[in-house]
């Protein structure tokens, strides 16, 4: 059963098409349905073909292999659910899975989703299972004529805006890191802050081994890509990179502020206790003594002293007293108060 898709699709009945467009190489193009596309050759020099797909549509992986004439290995590798980024050349045409941030309702930051791509240079070919927002933002560019105006420029945008749109995640994860650093950790909850915190960690860790492939794959597009994939896309892919290797550094430095965060918590609270077992310590020891001497003088005996004498009890309160006061004494001489 075909997946359900976006109300904005162009053609809605096109078996595993969720939109096409033929780029006409000015920064514009007209849409293409799923009938139209096959067999397509380009009519107009600078013309290029690019087909979004949803890959759990059932029959992609034939059609990718009998119309497109892609080797059943990387038919599978872009139908397939093994997602880890990766970038190579097969003889003219670029293979790569992407990921990005998930900004589907209900996600959190670190359930990345995967773009795989295909490009022989004319045509070019992504696959997505969950709806992703770069290719939209793309293709409203190439509506309004200001689209990219060939395939390499085409990987390049796309490439581009995966690696932007996770700025956000990381720029949020860094506020609420500043925002934990400035609470009173005596006053607020520390359960919670201990909660987000974790949290947070979780998602440095998951976003960090997603892009760290990730890094990979875009330097074996910079450096493999076929010819078609001119200079000035190396350059800009190039860039990419370096903004990409900028958020890992964040992620990084996210990472061990957060550690940072909780040490100081278990710091903190490691000494509270230590210091109520210090108190609940001299409160023993204070009373170790007087308890001892009224246990003693308690006991239910014949022949105790001053049983009969009306003044024993206040005798023995100037005692505890007198030890109370030694022990006091003592204890600043050992500065333990």
């Amino acid at each position: 059963m075909a997946a359900p898709r976006d109300p904005t699709d162009t053609f809605p009945e096109d078996g595993p098409l969720l939109f096409g467009r033929v780029l006409d190489g000015q920064g514009g193009g007209h849409a293409v349905s799923w009938q139209h596309a096959q067999g397509w050759e380009p009519s107009l020099p600078g013309e290029v073909l690019w087909l979004h797909l949803d890959r759990r549509a059932p029959g992609v992986q034939e059609w990718l292999e009998s119309e497109v004439g892609i080797p059943e290995p990387t038919a599978e590798l872009l139908t397939g659910d093994a997602t880890r980024p990766r970038a190579f050349r097969d003889g003219d045409t670029l293979v790569a899975t992407l990921r990005g941030i998930n900004f589907n309702p209900g996600a959190e930051p670190e359930d990345m989703v995967s773009m795989q791509l295909w490009s022989d240079g004319h045509r070019l070919i992504t696959l997505r299972r969950l709806p992703l927002q770069t290719p939209r933002e793309t293709l409203a560019d190439i509506d309004a004529g200001k689209g990219p105006v060939d395939a390499g420029a085409l990987v390049t945008q796309l490439t581009e805006r995966l690696v932007h749109r996770m700025n956000a995640a990381i720029v949020d994860m860094n506020d609420e890191i500043d925002r934990l650093e400035d609470l009173d950790f005596a006053e607020d909850d520390n359960e919670a802050i201990l909660a987000k915190i974790t949290t947070i960690r979780r998602n440095c860790l998951a976003l960090q081994r997603h892009m760290g492939p990730q890094h990979v794959a875009l330097e074996a597009i910079s450096r493999d890509a076929p010819a078609w994939f001119e200079p000035h896309d190396r350059r800009e892919i190039g860039e990419t990179i370096a903004l990409l290797r900028r958020f890992l550094d964040d992620i990084d430095v996210s990472k061990e502020s957060a550690v940072v965060l909780m040490d100081e918590l278990r710091t903190r609270a490691l000494a509270r206790s230590e210091r109520t077992n210090y108190v609940l310590t001299l409160v023993a020891a204070i009373f170790l003594p007087l308890g001892f001497i009224t246990g003693l003088l308690g006991i239910n005996v014949g022949g105790m002293p001053g049983v009969d004498d009306g003044d024993a009890f206040w005798i023995v309160v100037g005692i505890c007293v007198a030890i109370f006061a030694v022990q006091m004494m003592l204890f600043r001489r050992w500065k333990w108060i």
